[in-house]
């Protein structure tokens, strides 16, 4: 769990953002990292689809945003902006802050899951053909808890790079389930998977 993310009593999302690290080179920075991560995650949530959507959402709302958050900025940010933004972001950082917050708001964190799905899905427009005649694409891995209703953990990977069950293992690496049921696909239940002492293995039905 992020240090700053972890001191954060009031499980404002702003605060986890905030300790996600800012990599892109400190000259010429005017709008912070925490202010176009929150812009795109509320511009999401509102259906944007593009770095155009999220620049005209930005531009909507910037008023009623940075008067809400005791803000000064001159102007909303542009798709150039997130842009250069995402391109230098530390995915990594940002899918590790979403994960602890929403963990936190589950009143006892993850110790009060006892149940998980892994779920695979392809991301829609990300398959292209190889030189051996196959299909290449990115694909993302979900944790999902039924009985909250929502997603605990993702993660994504390119299968030239990786595959379903790598992601899955780095995943569950990541939190603290002992004694959680995991339910997945039947890829996952080979016994090089559990290799844990605790683990009771896969079982089928």
């Amino acid at each position: 769990m992020l240090e700053t993310a972890a001191a954060a009593s009031d499980l404002d999302l702003i605060r986890f953002l905030k300790a996600i690290p800012d990599t892109r080179m400190r000259r010429g920075i005017r709008i912070p990292a925490w202010y176009l991560l929150l812009v795109a995650v509320l511009g999401i949530l509102s259906k944007c689809e593009s770095l155009r959507d999220l620049e005209r959402f930005a531009r909507r709302h910037h008023g009623v945003l940075t008067e809400t958050l005791g803000i000064e900025l001159k102007r909303p940010p542009s798709d150039s902006a997130f842009r250069y933004f995402f391109l230098q972001v530390d995915v990594a950082s940002i899918c590790a802050a979403i994960r602890d917050w929403t963990l936190a708001q589950i009143p006892g964190g993850a110790t009060d899951l006892d149940q998980l799905v892994c779920d695979g899905k392809t991301l829609r427009g990300s398959i292209e053909s190889t030189a051996a005649g196959g299909s290449a694409f990115i694909a993302q891995v979900t944790l999902y808890s039924a009985a909250l209703g929502l997603a605990i953990a993702q993660g994504c990977y390119a299968t030239r790079e990786s595959n379903e069950h790598a992601e899955l293992k780095k995943l569950l690496g990541e939190l603290d389930l002992e004694g959680v049921l995991i339910q997945a696909d039947a890829l996952h239940t080979h016994k090089a998977f559990f290799d844990s002492l605790r683990s009771r293995g896969p079982t089928s039905s």
